[in-house]
């Protein structure tokens, strides 16, 4: 229960949906972030403006936060940080210490 607590989707929005979705919002971003390379102000607002699109679609995840870091880095925006991190948290869940479950 307190894994879905930051999530704001309704319950009926399930799983695949809300990873279907962040995927999306994801490709997006990323193929817009390398057309807007040469314009930095704009894409650092595309950048955050993704990342809480991607904290209200999954929840609290601390992955997020290393690659809004990347995509502010000039010339890291080629990478599709942010499809990267929406498949970790696809295929991994949640960023769990060691240990812990």
């Amino acid at each position: 229960m307190a894994e879905h607590a930051w999530e704001v989707l309704p319950a009926p929005f399930g799983r695949r949906a809300r990873l279907a979705t962040a995927f999306a919002i994801a490709a997006v971003s990323d193929v817009l972030s390398v057309w807007l390379e040469l314009v930095p102000p704009v894409q650092w607002v595309l950048d955050v403006v993704t990342a809480l699109l991607l904290f209200l679609m999954l929840g609290r995840q601390w992955a997020i936060l290393p690659a809004l870091v990347a995509e502010a880095i000039p010339g890291l925006a080629l990478m599709p940080a942010w499809v990267l991190v929406v498949g970790s948290i696809a295929i991994w869940g949640t960023v769990n210490p060691r240990g812990r479950r």
